[in-house]
C-alpha cells in the first residue's frame, strides 16, 4: 500500500511532468493541484494509479477526469480568487476540491445521487468548507446562486447550454467541452462588455451531458 509520502511525491511529479511542461503556466493553479490529493477522490483498486496521466473510472460508468483536463479547465476560468464558480458535473468531487482552493465559493450539481453523496463526504472529510453539492440536472445550470463569474462543465454538450450562459456574470467565462463527430473540443465562452466570444481550448473526451439541455440518456452522442 502506498504512504502518504509516496503519493505526495507523485503528485509533484505530476505537477511538474504532465502539467507545467505541458502548457499549464498559472501559479494558482498549479499550487492548487499540487494540494489536492487526488488519491482521497478515487476507489481504492484504483488508488494506485490516481496520478497516472488518464481518466480513471469512478463508478456509474463515470470517470475522474485525467490531471491536465482539470488543470486546463481551471486555468482557462482565470481565477483570481473571489469569484463564485458553478461547476456542472460533479463526479468524484475532486475538482470542485481544487476550485475550491482557487474561488470564494463552489456550487457543484451532480446528476447521480450515488456520486454526489460520495463527493459531499469526501469534501467534508478533506475539510473543505468553501464546496457544496447539489444533486439535480446541471444542464439547467442553479439559478439560486446566480450570477457566477466562472462556471466549469465536465460532461459534453451540444452547444453551450442557453441556462448556463443566462447565468454567467458580467465579464465571466464559462468553460465547456463541445461534442462534435470526431472528439470533444473544451471551450472557453467569455462575456466581455455584453458581447460573448468562444475560445477553442483543445481536444478532449467527456462522458455526455444528460439532462434538458444535454443529451438525451437514450440517444447518447456519436
Amino acid at each position: 500500500m502506498a504512504k502518504p509520502s509516496d503519493f505526495a511525491q507523485q503528485r509533484a511529479g505530476m505537477v511538474e511532468r504532465q502539467l507545467h511542461r505541458r502548457g499549464i503556466d498559472d501559479e494558482r493553479v498549479l499550487a492548487a493541484m499540487a494540494e489536492v490529493p487526488r488519491e482521497h477522490f478515487v476507489p481504492e483498486d484504483v488508488r494506485a494509479s490516481a496520478y497516472n496521466d488518464s481518466a480513471l473510472p469512478i463508478g456509474n460508468e463515470q470517470t475522474i477526469s485525467q490531471p491536465w483536463v482539470v488543470a486546463a479547465i481551471c486555468q482557462a476560468l482565470r481565477l483570481a480568487g473571489d469569484e463564485s464558480v458553478l461547476e456542472i458535473g460533479t463526479g468524484s468531487g475532486y475538482s470542485a476540491a481544487v476550485l475550491a482552493k482557487l474561488a470564494r465559493h463552489v456550487i457543484s450539481i451532480e446528476r447521480v445521487a450515488e456520486l454526489g453523496e460520495t463527493a459531499r463526504l469526501k469534501l467534508r472529510e478533506l475539510g473543505v468548507p468553501n464546496a457544496e453539492v447539489i444533486i439535480g440536472d446541471g444542464s439547467r445550470g442553479y439559478p439560486e446562486g446566480a450570477p457566477y463569474e466562472a462556471i466549469a462543465v465536465h460532461a459534453a454538450t451540444p452547444e453551450a447550454p442557453h441556462s448556463l450562459l443566462a447565468e454567467l456574470a458580467t465579464d465571466g467565462r464559462l468553460v465547456v467541452p463541445i461534442a462534435t463527430g470526431s472528439a470533444d473540443l473544451l471551450t472557453a465562452f467569455i462575456r466581455e462588455n455584453g458581447d460573448l466570444r468562444q475560445e477553442t481550448i483543445g481536444p478532449c473526451r467527456f462522458v455526455p451531458l444528460i439532462g434538458a439541455e444535454g443529451f438525451n440518456p437514450t440517444e447518447p452522442p456519436n
